[in-house]
């Protein structure tokens, strides 16, 4: 059986709508508006229908009047939605609740009504309180901000110590010269990797270096010696090295680190004080003082090196080998023995993640690869449960002799500031929910 069609009140079923309208005739004479752009604006309808929109909503200043006037002449004109720019639009706060004005962000989108000609009828303004949205994405804003300086400060305090750095394997062959290094002697990087580097150190020098090094190497002790390095120009610098060992969890060396103070001045003022002998007291102040301002530089560099909050590492080939890893980095993947294994090989799980295809990408492309807040599962170490972390990080092709030699990755953890942009989402949706 049918049941006899009702008449519908469109008027009370507009007013209804569970959105905050207006509607207004093209010239913006205010018509009508639903219960909740009442609401929302604070002001009864019968205030506001039949006058001028600018009349019943006065703008703050004459720029966000006029964004909403180009608004609206743009559907007048191209009988088209338009969607404004994000605006400042405080509303008065009512006596009962304190007075005064609230600091409020609107989005606006202004929709045509067309008649069967085509011709415009009304205009439909839709209005979203995007507050809450605005104000968490202008935190995130700047929180990006000062990572972004970090980052960079990072980036450059790297760069700009006065230090000559270089990596071993743990039985001592050298697998990662810095361009400090490079630039002082003068050498590619594969003219000085395993034990062709000695082939800067002075003649004379050698066997020592040679002896007090493989010393190290066997026993797992601190290496540290002053020998005459061959520079760029042919001149031998006096340069003082010291190298440490980094061991894993069951006390196996994993890799060595050094780095290369030149203390040449130093040193040949106190081979001129010796050839002198006249100021036996001055020499050993002099000495001192030099041995003190290397030990100075190099801790200065270790601190740097091994608190900064960057994770960088190397990856040599197509295959993606580790070439280095510094602490944050090796810090991801306890337990884990990076260097000399590929991606693959070391961290089987980012494979279906498709980490390994992006660096593929990298390099047959050449493209750097940008990434931002991308997410990582990573399983923990002795079978724990596997932990989700977000990382920006930088994939970037290095050239040796005009050809690919492998990737740099530079990368942040921001796994607290998406948690905490999640949170906030999260808060602002169920505020939406409740309203």
């Amino acid at each position: 059986m049918l049941h006899p069609q009702l008449p519908v009140d469109y008027q009370k079923l507009f007013r209804a709508l569970p959105e905050n309208l207006m509607l207004m005739s093209p010239d913006v004479t205010i018509i009508d508006n639903t219960d909740g752009h009442e609401q929302v604006s604070l002001k009864k309808r019968e205030e506001i229908v039949g006058r001028d929109f600018f009349d019943a909503f006065p703008s703050v200043d004459q720029n966000q009047g006029d964004i909403i006037f180009q608004s609206q002449e743009y559907v007048r004109q191209h009988k088209q939605p338009h969607t404004m720019p994000v605006i400042r639009y405080d509303l008065e706060v009512p006596t009962e609740r304190g007075g005064g004005f609230e600091e409020l962000y609107w989005q606006a989108t202004h929709y045509p009504i067309l008649d069967e000609q085509g011709e415009l009828l009304y205009i439909l303004q839709r209005t979203q309180d995007i507050t809450e949205q605005y104000r968490a994405e202008q935190r995130n804003q700047a929180m990006q901000r000062e990572l972004a300086e970090n980052q960079e400060r990072t980036r450059f305090i790297l760069e700009s110590l006065p230090v000559l750095i270089w990596t071993a394997t743990p039985d001592g062959q050298r697998d990662f010269f810095n361009q400090r290094w490079l630039a002082f002697t003068g050498h590619e990087p594969e003219e000085v990797l395993g034990t062709q580097w000695l082939q800067s150190v002075h003649p004379d020098d050698r066997p020592n270096v040679v002896r007090i090094w493989q010393e190290s190497v066997t026993k797992g002790t601190v290496y540290q010696i002053e020998y005459r390095l061959r520079r760029h120009d042919g001149q031998y610098r006096w340069v003082l090295v010291r190298a440490t060992p980094r061991r894993n969890s069951a006390g196996d060396i994993t890799m060595w680190v050094g780095c290369g103070t030149d203390i040449h001045d130093q040193k040949q003022l106190v081979e001129e004080l010796l050839q002198a002998n006249e100021q036996q007291s001055a020499l050993s102040d002099q000495a001192y003082t030099a041995y003190q301002l290397a030990q100075s530089q190099k801790e200065t560099f270790y601190t740097l090196f091994q608190q900064a909050p960057a994770l960088i590492c190397i990856l040599r080939g197509s295959e993606h080998r580790f070439e280095f890893v510094n602490p944050r980095y090796q810090e991801l993947f306890k337990g884990r023995e990076l260097v000399g294994k590929t991606v693959v090989e070391a961290l089987p799980e980012v494979i279906e993640q498709g980490f390994v295809g992006l660096l593929d990408n990298v390099y047959q492309t050449g493209e750097t690869f940008y990434g931002n807040e991308i997410s990582i599962m990573l399983e923990g170490p002795d079978d724990s449960p596997a932990r989700q972390l977000y990382l920006n990080f930088t994939y970037q092709l290095f050239h040796e002799h005009g050809a690919k030699a492998g990737i740099t990755v530079f990368a942040y953890d921001v796994s607290d500031l998406v948690l905490a942009r999640k949170a906030v989402e999260r808060s602002a949706e169920s505020a939406a929910d409740a309203s």
